[in-house]
């Protein structure tokens, strides 16, 4: 029986360097001006790196592991990198809303209701409000922390999944 490499040291730092990659990218977003305008595709450039992040940590985890790999194993390592990196991000978010930027979610809610009357100019005084409660709840770093670190486990999970199906083998040797 061969020693398992251990999940916890390996997911770690490849968290903290996910999450890291998402500040980095968040950072240039606003000091570009580009949150403030709406612009989305910084952020589609990480949906393109997340995925390749967590298989290629799979593979190289399963080549600290002896060269096998159980799907189990890519579902756990793969989980605990996007646990770790939503945390990082959340833990970043908190700070940029509270610390460095208090103004910045008011700001974006006066920028969401404009586009709002902008691209829906029939919407209804009624309807803009609820809206606008809607865009204001999610606008708690609290709760947009704790939410964007479930979607990381989710689609972690997922590209997990799919890396493990790809990079499993199993150790014959094993019981």
């Amino acid at each position: 029986m061969t020693n398992q490499y251990p999940t916890a040291k390996f997911a770690l730092p490849n968290g903290v360097v996910l999450g890291a990659i998402l500040i980095v990218i968040v950072v240039i977003m606003y000091v570009t001006g580009m949150l403030y305008e709406g612009k989305q595709w910084p952020m589609y450039l990480f949906y393109l790196i997340f995925p390749l992040f967590i298989g290629y940590s799979i593979y190289t985890y399963r080549s600290k592991n002896g060269g096998f790999l159980t799907l189990g194993q890519a579902i756990k390592v793969g989980l605990a990198i996007a646990a770790i990196s939503g945390l990082v991000y959340a833990i970043y978010n908190a700070i940029f809303a509270y610390i460095i930027e208090p103004d910045f979610a008011d700001t974006m809610l006066d920028v969401a209701r404009e586009n709002m009357v902008k691209q829906n100019p029939n919407m209804t005084e009624d309807q803009i409000e609820t809206g606008m409660a809607i865009a204001k709840k999610m606008s708690n770093p609290l709760l947009g922390g704790a939410f964007f670190i479930l979607l990381s486990i989710f689609f972690g999970f997922i590209y997990s999944l799919f890396s493990g199906l790809i990079f499993k083998r199993e150790n014959p040797y094993q019981e």
